[in-house]
């Protein structure tokens, strides 16, 4: 079995974990690899991973089992640009605090090389959102899992957000911004934004706009078989444009449009990890707050 590592987090609280992870590596005889900016990560914090091999951000990974990504939602989000094509699986060790993605706390963690030698897992698909521009935004990572989102910057003014789906004019959003987000990206920035809850099973895009300047106007729910395009405009002529963790400042000229991913993200689940579990417990379900 071969395992590539990528994580962020190597705090005081994440410290004893990663000690963890090394050891049942050499336990179990799995071949490894790491990060390059992880293993200097590592190495600011004083831990010796030098007899492990390193990889970069473009490396063709399909050689690898698994991927385990060390930290939390962000650090899967990241993860995923990694794996990019290859769709190699990632196991999410939940380092972080919320954790909808990353569902595995970190005192599982010898149960899930156990779980992994015996094969006792199964693997969801998601899928992800892809991005054109005529800026080359995000290229050639122009994927995300959660959601693409475009936003004022550094003005009070509202923009305007011109919206078409498949050719065909939706909406012209006077807001703060705009959400375009997968079903797994539902728990995330749309949520906030008084998007829907929406399962990752299925195949769709959530429009959500940014506080908009009409009450009435309300998040959508489209097929992610449509191609959306964006044209915007506003008082200032710079915008946020951000993919997942990702962000970078574009102006008026820039034309985006979203559709799904060709590929798929895969995460491993173990049987005790359930999608409405995590909900329920995230999002405080079912529990009475009255006193």
């Amino acid at each position: 079995m071969r395992i590539a590592i990528h994580g962020k987090s190597t705090g005081p609280e994440a410290q004893h974990c990663i000690r963890d992870v090394f050891e049942l590596l050499k336990k179990h005889n799995i071949e490894a690899a790491i990060s390059n900016s992880y293993q200097l990560d590592l190495n600011e914090k004083n831990f010796d991973s030098s007899e492990l091999s390193t990889f970069n951000l473009g490396d063709d990974l399909s050689s690898f089992d698994y991927i385990l990504s060390l930290g939390g939602d962000g650090t899967i989000l990241d993860a995923i640009t990694y794996t990019n094509k290859a769709e190699v699986p990632i196991i999410g060790i939940n380092l972080g605090r919320l954790g909808f993605l990353a569902t595995t706390p970190r005192n599982e963690i010898s149960d899930i090389f156990e779980r992994l030698i015996s094969g006792n897992l199964s693997i969801e698909s998601r899928s992800l959102v892809h991005v054109d521009s005529n800026q080359g935004l995000f290229q050639p990572h122009n994927f995300g899992l959660n959601e693409l989102t475009i936003v004022k910057k550094e003005t009070s003014s509202m923009i305007v957000v011109h919206t078409y789906v498949d050719g065909d004019y939706l909406n012209s959003y006077w807001a703060d911004g705009i959400i375009v987000s997968t079903p797994t990206g539902s728990t995330g920035y749309s949520l906030s934004c008084g998007g829907p809850l929406v399962h990752p099973n299925m195949k769709n895009f959530i429009i959500t706009p940014v506080s908009p300047h009409n009450l009435n106007v309300r998040p959508i729910i489209v097929s992610d078989q449509s191609v959306i395009t964006f044209e915007i405009e506003g008082r200032s002529r710079q915008f946020m444009v951000s993919l997942d963790s990702r962000s970078q400042s574009v102006d008026d000229s820039v034309k985006i449009s979203v559709r799904r991913e060709e590929f798929e993200a895969k995460l491993v689940r173990f049987n005790n990890h359930k999608y409405f579990d995590t909900l329920r417990h995230k999002l405080n379900w079912g529990l009475d707050a009255r006193n």
